[in-house]
């Protein structure tokens, strides 16, 4: 019988808080918004985020949330299963780690334990860090490599401050990448062409079943036009594509969906790529959803990389990119295996 309660708390219901950053203005702001969660002290982020036990599916459901500051160095190179669009310095980083979305297929239920979010406050120390290298070379920065910035935007204020910082570093390029719907804070910053927005798009029936609170498609189409209206650089990423019995229809349809909103000529790039995942990744994954139906497909091992079939993967790459290529030059579209000739 039903209590007529809802079994989960709400999401942030409890916030931990590491005590060195009780008083950083940052994490007093995101507490000013949360006045009915408890919040808990904490000596180190770790002590919750890692502890054994826990289990990512449940969190997700109601995660809680951790403020902390990163001590060690917040910035690193790319890996090779992602894209770098030709950029010779690729390097990504973590002032979030975990995404208040839930994508079936996501790396990140085998990268972390835990389903909370965890929050670094002190965004000024990757800043320092950015400017030591930025001192030897240019740097291109995935700034939404484990989470989805502009979702938490409304606690953090992250994607204003990136703005501003790359505006005044000129030898940074930086990518946001989201599903997100949200598009208020364009208003709030000012176009920069080496501030690359990039929208993850899927076909609607991938969205609702592997996408689990994401943006629609067409909100993210949406998204997409309004930052281009505003001036910013806008990538597509048709990455990662899923194999599901119907996919030529399904990505077919979508791809007219795009083209109805979305004026192709103005895009920066495209990115194609189907799913790949590590191999340590996935065993975990495996393990912790035995009923999901991409983790428990068949890969293939790919040099520690376990990617779909070789022609699976070809048939699926190469039918977008011939859509793709009747509409946008063939030098705008990057595939994960050979991006400058797809």
């Amino acid at each position: 019988m039903s209590s007529g309660k809802d079994l989960f708390n709400f999401p942030f219901s409890h916030i931990y808080v590491e005590k060195k950053v009780m008083d950083h203005p940052l994490a007093k702001s995101i507490l000013a918004r949360y006045r009915k969660s408890a919040v808990i002290s904490i000596d180190h982020y770790k002590d919750v985020f890692n502890r054994p036990r826990q289990s990512y599916g449940l969190q997700k459901t109601s995660p809680s949330l951790i403020l902390a500051r990163n001590t060690g160095s917040s910035v690193f190179k790319g890996a090779p299963v992602c894209q770098d669009f030709g950029y010779d310095y690729f390097y990504y980083t973590s002032c979030t780690r975990n995404c208040i979305f839930d994508c079936e297929y996501c790396f990140l239920r085998g990268m972390y334990g835990s389903g909370d979010v965890v929050i670094f406050v002190n965004l000024e120390d990757t800043f320092a860090e950015l400017e030591t290298l930025l001192s030897e070379h240019p740097v291109y920065l995935c700034v939404s490599y484990d989470t989805d910035l502009i979702a938490l935007d409304i606690l953090t204020g992250y994607i204003s401050r990136w703005a501003e910082f790359t505006k005044a570093h000129k030898d940074l390029t930086i990518e946001i990448r989201t599903k997100s719907f949200r598009k208020d804070f364009y208003d709030k910053i000012s176009p920069c062409d080496r501030m690359i927005f990039a929208y993850t798009i899927s076909p609607q029936e991938i969205i609702d079943k592997y996408e689990k609170r994401t943006a629609s498609l067409s909100d993210r189409l949406s998204a997409a036009s309004c930052a281009m209206e505003k001036g910013f650089p806008v990538r597509l990423c048709f990455d990662p594509l899923i194999y599901v019995r119907n996919w030529k229809d399904i990505y077919t349809s979508m791809f007219h969906e795009v083209v109805k909103h979305i004026d192709v000529h103005q895009l920066k790039d495209i990115s194609v790529g189907s799913y790949r995942i590590s191999s340590e990744y996935i065993r975990k994954i495996r393990k912790d959803f035995p009923g999901s139906s991409i983790c428990q497909f068949p890969y293939e091992n790919h040099g520690g990389y376990m990617e779909y079939p070789e022609k699976i993967k070809n048939e699926m790459e190469k039918h977008l990119v011939t859509l793709l290529q009747t509409l946008i030059s063939k030098d705008k579209i990057f595939r994960i295996d050979n991006e400058e000739n797809s």
